[in-house]
């Protein structure tokens, strides 16, 4: 008989060249992986750098090469170029030749009114101040109205004509503001101070326009006994709170600028 030779299994020794191979493929991925992320945030903080660069380098005379150091400790100063003082309006004010020409103008006004008016000055019926807002003439109702009043005395006229003569000349705006004391009324004709003191501002008015005045130029207004000048509670204050003012006003007008819708 044929003797049988056992075949022997063949071993291989080579197996571990595959997963060597499998874990130089992995490692190579992972550093291709690695390389891309760094890569990415190196681009990141490229922007990031040169937008932080760009911010600063607004100082004049600076390169897109240089470096800027910012100390937190010091305030850097805000500039805004076309913001204007309240101490350079003053100054315009003062040196521009048209304001200073008004003001003259305005102040040989307030010195005519007080040659004008001079006894009643002196009796203390009629003051004449300068103010944030012109030249304001204070008549006391006194000497203008009977008590509850609106019709003009004849002395008044008198006055008042004085007064619409110097001012007829003048281009400046002028306020008439009539003014009672806190003493109610209620009559056919005034229901209230409010009706009496309008009603008076408006009669000096009208008389204003017969001197010469020019309509346009004039406000009426009545302020009831909403702007007292000294205390109600005495016969001498109410006597000073019932009275007509007369302003003539030195502000320019504003230039109208209509509002755009947004």
């Amino acid at each position: 008989m044929a003797r049988r030779r056992k075949e022997e299994e063949h071993e291989n020794h080579e197996r571990w060249l595959v997963s060597y191979a499998d874990f130089i493929t992995l490692l190579f991925a992972f550093f291709v992986v690695m390389y891309a992320i760094s890569s990415v945030n190196q681009g990141k903080y490229r922007v990031l750098s040169e937008s932080i660069s760009t911010a600063f380098r607004s100082i004049p005379g600076s390169t897109p090469t240089s470096m800027t150091v910012v100390n937190p400790n010091v305030q850097t100063p805000l500039s805004m170029p076309g913001k204007r003082t309240l101490s350079n309006v003053k100054n315009d004010a003062m040196t521009d030749p048209v304001q200073v020409e008004k003001k003259e103008r305005l102040r040989t006004v307030a010195k005519d009114l007080n040659q004008a008016l001079a006894p009643l000055v002196q009796e203390g019926k009629v003051t004449v101040t300068e103010g944030a807002f012109g030249i304001t003439v204070d008549i006391n109702a006194s000497l203008l109205f009977a008590p509850g009043d609106a019709r003009l005395d004849i002395g008044a006229i008198r006055a008042l004509a004085a007064i619409g003569q110097i001012l007829a000349p003048t281009d400046f705006p002028l306020i008439v503001e009539g003014h009672t004391d806190n003493t109610p009324i209620s009559t056919p004709q005034f229901p209230s101070n409010w009706e009496l003191s309008g009603v008076r501002a408006s009669s000096v008015v009208r008389l204003f326009i017969e001197t010469g005045v020019d309509p346009r130029r004039l406000t009426a207004t009545g302020y009831a006994d909403q702007r007292p000048l000294a205390d109600n509670a005495s016969p001498e204050g109410r006597q000073k709170n019932r009275r007509v003012a007369v302003t003539i006003e030195s502000r320019n007008p504003d230039n109208p600028v209509e509002v755009q819708l947004p």
